[in-house]
């Protein structure tokens, strides 16, 4: 059996999302494998990995909020907004209200601007911003608007030298939890730093779905794996879908160009730019973009 679909992966400490990927790829013998979201080696967490066809939907689930149960420790700066780096500033004691940090962290719900850090993949001239970190350069960066849907405390210790707040967030793609760490931190008057990070969740896909490296060779081994993948369609259920009729499902198949009955107004009408074609026998044919001018659904990705 070929296999193909969605593979929830729980990241390890000390694998790159690359790493990942090769590892996997060993395990499988399968070279069409493609992950949905960078993850530095020290954070762990949900990784969703694109099997065999599957790797063209990455653009559609990389596209989805997280979720993320990160630690942020109050009175420490480093180079690399985590504590992995130089410190760069320390503060030898740090007063903080329990009123005052709830108060300060609801700010950062909603829409945000966030500089991304130095030790990141986004590439400025061509070359990614570690790489110059590393080089000992650091350059102007702009700010990028990213959205933090929720940000829930979920255990606050103020009583230390350095005080820790562990919360949870959930955010879209994009965002830089050790530069919201920092970000708060300087809302609060101090230098921060993030101490931790695991992702909780990459859009429907959680933790409790997560298959360890161990746990894919033994499901590989007994030909389980399959069971437990999540199939394409279903990790994308957030996009809209459309029921077509037999001949037009054939006509899909075939790439070629949908034009919709005018009776059908939930499509004709519809602000959403892509769906999810079905057969009537509830077969996934692929994802067609919906042209509202000319009333058309024209082939994106089609799944023969």
């Amino acid at each position: 059996m070929t296999l193909e679909g969605i593979l929830p992966v729980w990241k390890p400490k000390g694998f790159t999302s690359h790493d990942v990927v090769a590892k996997v790829r060993g395990i499988l013998g399968i070279k069409r494998i493609g992950h949905t979201g960078t993850l530095d080696p020290q954070v762990t967490g949900v990784l969703p990995l694109c099997i065999g066809r599957a790797t063209r939907m990455v653009e559609y689930i990389q596209e989805l909020p997280k979720e993320y149960e990160a630690e942020l420790r109050i009175g420490l700066l480093t180079d690399t907004e985590d504590m992995t780096g130089n410190v760069l500033e320390e503060v030898s004691h740090v007063i903080l209200e329990e009123v005052k940090v709830r108060e300060i962290l609801h700010t950062f719900i909603g829409e945000i601007e966030q500089i991304p850090p130095m030790y990141s993949a986004v590439k400025i001239d061509g070359k990614r911003l570690y790489e110059l970190a590393r080089e000992g350069k650091e350059v102007e960066r702009k700010s990028r608007k990213v959205t933090i849907h929720q940000l829930n405390i979920l255990h606050m210790d103020l009583q230390q030298k350095h005080p820790e707040i562990k919360f949870r967030v959930s955010c879209s793609k994009g965002t830089y939890i050790r530069t919201l760490c920092v970000d708060i931190g300087k809302a609060l008057g101090y230098p921060a730093v993030m101490k931790s990070l695991v992702r909780t969740s990459t859009g429907s896909i959680r933790q409790e779905q997560c298959l360890t490296f161990e746990q894919i060779e033994h499901m590989k081994a007994h030909g389980l794996l399959q069971s437990h993948m999540i199939p394409m369609d279903q990790a994308i259920s957030h996009i809209p879908s459309v029921e077509l009729t037999t001949q037009e499902a054939v006509d899909a198949l075939q790439g070629k160009k949908i034009a919709l009955a005018a009776n059908r107004t939930a499509y004709a009408n519809a602000s959403q730019t892509i769906f999810r074609a079905y057969s009537p026998d509830k077969r996934f044919l692929g994802l067609f973009e919906w042209r509202s001018t000319s009333q058309i659904l024209v082939p994106a990705k089609v799944f023969l």
